[in-house]
């Protein structure tokens, strides 16, 4: 008993003198920097039209005392609840991209530069019920807005029951609507347009392209880049097969691309996900990459460098571009009715994947 009693002591000993310890506070900022707490205030929110000097004399206090924002309580002060979220595609089918990955990081960056959180979600929008049910979801959640990837940049239901309830979006590389919210985006087409003319200009002169998802904006751009690229050099007749941005659908769309009375040279897939399943079908098939085919991706992610040789791709810059659309929404008060839309390059990356056809066309 006594026992007990000593150390419930100590414990409330050791707890007494946890709760005494100073914590910094903005009024103690204020006085350092000689300034009123509203002030202090503004530049700790990041409120629009705090002038440089303010922010630098504000800054330099808050780094020498150490002090460090109470999150709750500039959620309660701001009336925002310092979180936002990105909202993922469940297509139902299987489909989980190693673009979601990429884009979630970059949203996760620019949430932690500025103190928020990050709120992540998937919505499946196929069945009659979706507007309900999407309903249903919002009602779940507070934030400060969403950022949305496609193909939910293009999903005029997604877009009409943000605007409803007043929640702020922004786009990434919506194909439809532009300007009706912040957007960032990349040239899709003209991604694809290069690099099925890198692979023409290696000798090619039978490339296979493999689709992305039909219900994906970017799949449709890719497409129509290579068939202009194919177009160009006078060739209207597309060998084509559907991959829907799966890597098992790409190891049935090249072995159905091999089997065509004239096979390719060159397969370019629409992701690199299926390019890596193009690679597992021609392997299957007892062909070797690029000595019998070549095979090109799209997106740069982790699975290019995971196959063997390399996948040479198109570079797309999803973390960037998913950064800058947070950014957009924690920054929106800064540029209250503007919306921007910010174009990020794209660069082609050549590795091992590609090379001359062994007999020139």
């Amino acid at each position: 008993m006594k026992d007990g009693a000593l150390q419930q002591s100590c414990d409330s000993s050791r707890l007494g003198a946890s709760e005494n310890v100073t914590r910094t506070t903005m009024s103690d900022v204020a006085k350092a920097a000689g300034v009123s707490m509203k002030s202090v205030s503004r530049v700790v929110n990041d409120e629009p039209n705090v002038t440089a000097k303010l922010r630098v004399k504000v800054e330099a206090a808050i780094a020498t005392l150490g002090y460090v924002p109470d999150l709750a309580a500039r959620s309660l002060a701001g009336g925002r609840t310092l979180t936002i979220g990105i909202l993922f595609s469940d297509y139902g089918d299987g489909f989980m991209p190693s673009y979601y990955p990429k884009a979630q990081s970059g949203a996760y960056r620019a949430c932690r530069q500025a103190g928020f959180h990050l709120l992540v979600e998937t919505i499946r929008t196929t069945g009659q019920d979706f507007a309900d049910r999407f309903e249903n979801t919002l009602s779940t959640m507070r934030t400060d807005g969403f950022v949305l990837p496609p193909p939910l940049s293009d999903n005029i239901v997604v877009m009409d029951a943000l605007e409803k309830r007043g929640i702020p979006f922004s786009r990434i590389a919506p194909s439809i609507e532009h300007g009706r919210a912040p957007a960032v985006t990349m040239d899709d087409q003209g991604a694809a347009r290069a690099l099925t003319q890198h692979l023409w200009s290696l000798g090619h002169r039978k490339i296979g392209f493999v689709t992305g998802h039909p219900d994906h904006p970017a799949a449709h751009l890719r497409r129509k880049g290579f068939a202009e690229a194919m177009a160009d050099v006078g060739c209207y007749d597309l060998i084509e097969a559907a991959g829907s941005f799966r890597f098992d659908l790409g190891i049935v769309a090249a072995k159905a691309l091999m089997s065509s009375a004239a096979p390719p040279t060159a397969i370019f897939a629409a992701n690199d996900d299926s390019a890596a399943g193009v690679m597992a079908g021609l392997a299957q098939l007892g062909l070797k990459v690029p000595d019998d085919v070549s095979v090109a991706g799209f997106d740069d992610s982790w699975i290019a460098q995971s196959v063997w040789p390399y996948l040479t791709t198109i570079h797309q810059p999803i973390a960037e571009m998913a950064e800058v659309a947070a950014a957009m929404l924690i920054e929106r008060n800064n540029a209250e009715g503007a919306k921007p839309e910010t174009l990020l390059d794209y660069h082609l990356v050549i590795r091992g994947s590609t090379a001359p056809p062994k007999v020139a066309e």
